[in-house]
């Protein structure tokens, strides 16, 4: 179990921002096609993942799959166009949930026959959350969540059991964009100007 608090201000383990234990649970400790990773996150933008596009393919290629629930809204910019195709092209399942701020939490982790990872942050899968805000992150190794009962497919489950508007969106669908759950992603290209208190 290890504690950081970003960008170098105080950290119990290796790594000083939520972005090296990223790299350290979905790079460097993963098994090549095994298992799932999992983002949950309020706000998503293309940097927020660019540094796991390449893995995160490799992954999905080998039989590995990949779980996203990010926020979405008509009228505030939350999750981008760009990080829903980058994600879909990795092969990912990706989940918008609609409604401003509904979806606030912030978690990522794995699964595999070896057990699960749980990182709970403040920490958004946006470029200053992963690495350049000020926010804290807790990663809760296998033996720890296994001790607590977690289970990621039931939260997921549960999730999806709240009977919020939430839209699968599909890499078939990203040239047209049939699905009203694009309508509630911000493009970064056109509208570049969001706020980083945003993010």
């Amino acid at each position: 179990m290890e504690f950081l608090f970003q960008p170098n201000v105080y950290a119990t383990g290796k790594g000083s921002t939520l972005l090296g234990m990223l790299e350290r649970m979905w790079l460097r400790e993963r098994r090549d096609g095994g298992g799932t990773f999992y983002i949950i996150s309020g706000f998503a933008n293309y940097n927020g993942g660019v540094r796991f596009y390449p893995s995160f393919l490799e992954h999905t290629k080998k039989g590995g799959r990949i779980v996203a629930v990010i926020s979405g809204s008509t009228s505030k910019k939350l999750s981008s166009v760009q990080v829903a195709e980058a994600l879909l092209d990795c092969g990912a399942d990706l989940f918008v949930v609609h409604r401003k701020r509904l979806l606030h939490a912030k978690c990522y982790g794995t699964a595999d026959a070896h057990g699960q990872d749980l990182i709970v942050t403040s920490g958004n899968f946006t470029g200053p959350g992963v690495a350049q805000n000020a926010e804290s992150a807790l990663i809760l190794r296998r033996d720890e969540v296994a001790a607590m009962g977690f289970s990621w497919e039931q939260l997921l489950g549960n999730i999806f059991a709240q009977g919020w508007e939430i839209y699968n969106l599909k890499k078939a669908d990203i040239k047209k964009k049939r699905s009203p759950g694009w309508e509630l992603l911000y493009d970064e290209v056109r509208d570049a100007k969001t706020a980083e208190a945003e993010l």
